[in-house]
C-alpha cells in the first residue's frame, strides 16, 4: 500500500517542510521526489559520482561523460546512503517508486545488491525501481542483486556494433552482442517488469536496417514495454536534435509490425503544481540565477546546491517552454533566462 502524502517533499537534494518557512535537510545521495514522464512520483537514489559511466551516449542531457569505466567500485559508505533514506522516509511521503538512478550507472556500484535488500526489507509497502544502460548485466552476480526490484528500465538503442558506437560510444572493449545476451538472461532470471527504452537518434537508428535490427533483439529480450524517446533539450552533442511526431510515429509503426511486445512513445509530462508545489521555488531560483549571468547545470547544481537531475528535469520543462536559452561552449551547454 503506498503510504499517504505528507506536507514534507523533497527538491533535488534538499526537502523542504511546506509548514514552515524554507527550512530544510540537506541530502547528497538522494533527489526529488520529481515527476518521472514514466514512473509518476519517483524518489531518486544517486548511487555513483558524477558521470561515472560505461557509455559517453550523444543525447545526454546531463553532458559527457567524465568517468567512462566498467569496474564497479563502493564509492559511497552504504550506512551513508540508508541513513539518508531512513531520514527521508521517516516522512511516510507519498511515492510511486523509490529509484535507482541519477548522473550515472547505478550498477557500477558495487554495493547495490545489498542497498536493494536493505530498502525491500524496511519499506516493502513502496516500489523500487532501476535506470539501467544494461551494460553490465552480461555479469550474472549484478543481475542477482537487482532481481528483488519491482521494475527495471534498461535501454538498448542499436542493436548493431556500428550503431551501437555512435549513439552510445562504449568503453572499446564492449560488444553490443554482450548488452544483448546481458539483457536475454536478465529476462530469463527476472519475474518483476522490464520497459526497454530505445533512444531514437535520427539518421542512425531510425533507418529501417537498425529498426530491423533492433526488433530481432526485442523478439529475444521478451521485454513488457518498448518505450520510443527522443531528445528534450541540449544533449552531450550538438548535433543530436529532437525528433518530429511524425517521424516517431513512423518508428513506432514499423518497429510494432516486427515485434511482440506493445511499443509506445513516451509522452512528456509538464510538470503539475499541484503535485510538485516545491518546483517554484527551484524556478525562481533559475530565474533569478540565470537573468544574470548564463550557467550550465553542472554550475546550477553546485550553486544551489541541487541534484544535477532535478535541475536538468526543470531546465528541459524551461526550454520547451521558450523561457531559456541554450548556447554550447567549451565547457558545456550555458543557459541563459530569455529577458
Amino acid at each position: 500500500m503506498i503510504m499517504p502524502i505528507t506536507s514534507t517533499m523533497a527538491v533535488g537534494n534538499p526537502i523542504y517542510n511546506l509548514e514552515q518557512p524554507f527550512k530544510m535537510i540537506k541530502y547528497k545521495h538522494l533527489f526529488g521526489p520529481v515527476m518521472s514522464r514514466r514512473l509518476g512520483i519517483s524518489l531518486g537514489i544517486d548511487l555513483v559520482p558524477y558521470k561515472y559511466c560505461p557509455l559517453n551516449c550523444v543525447y545526454c542531457e546531463v553532458q559527457r561523460t567524465t568517468h567512462q569505466v566498467t569496474k564497479r567500485e563502493a564509492f559511497f559508505e552504504t550506512r551513508e546512503i540508508l541513513a539518508e533514506l531512513d531520514s527521508f522516509m521517516s516522512t511516510n511521503p507519498h511515492l510511486d517508486y523509490i529509484t535507482f538512478s541519477g548522473a550515472g550507472e547505478p550498477t557500477l556500484n558495487s554495493l547495490l545488491g545489498q542497498i536493494v535488500n536493505y530498502i525491500k526489507a524496511k519499506y516493502p509497502s513502496y516500489k523500487l525501481a532501476l535506470l539501467t544502460n544494461g551494460i553490465l548485466f552480461s555479469d550474472p552476480e549484478v543481475r542477482k542483486e537487482v532481481l528483488p526490484c519491482d521494475i527495471v528500465l534498461p535501454s538498448l538503442d542499436s542493436a548493431t556494433q556500428e550503431g551501437f558506437e555512435k549513439i552510445n560510444r562504449p568503453c572499446p572493449e564492449l560488444k553490443v552482442e554482450e548488452l544483448i545476451e546481458g539483457l536475454i538472461h536478465f529476462r530469463q532470471e527476472y519475474k518483476g517488469i522490464i520497459w526497454l527504452e530505445v533512444f531514437l537518434v535520427s539518421g542512425i537508428n531510425t533507418i529501417p536496417q537498425e529498426i530491423s535490427a533492433l526488433a530481432k533483439a526485442i523478439n529475444k529480450i521478451k521485454p513488457d514495454l518498448v518505450q520510443l524517446n527522443c531528445l528534450d533539450r541540449p544533449g552531450a552533442e550538438d548535433w543530436v536534435k529532437p525528433i518530429p511526431l511524425h517521424t516517431l510515429k513512423q518508428v513506432k509503426e514499423q518497429l510494432s509490425q516486427q515485434v511482440c511486445v506493445p511499443v509506445e512513445i513516451i509522452a512528456k509530462v509538464k510538470y503539475q503544481p499541484a503535485e510538485s508545489q516545491l518546483d517554484g521555488e527551484l524556478i525562481e531560483l533559475l530565474h533569478n540565477t540565470l537573468k544574470r549571468r548564463p550557467s550550465t547545470a553542472e554550475d546550477l547544481s553546485a550553486m544551489l546546491d541541487i541534484h544535477i537531475n532535478e535541475i536538468s528535469k526543470v531546465l528541459s520543462q524551461l526550454y520547451q517552454e521558450k523561457k531559456i536559452t541554450a548556447q554550447r561552449e567549451s565547457r558545456g551547454v550555458f543557459y541563459k533566462w530569455i529577458s
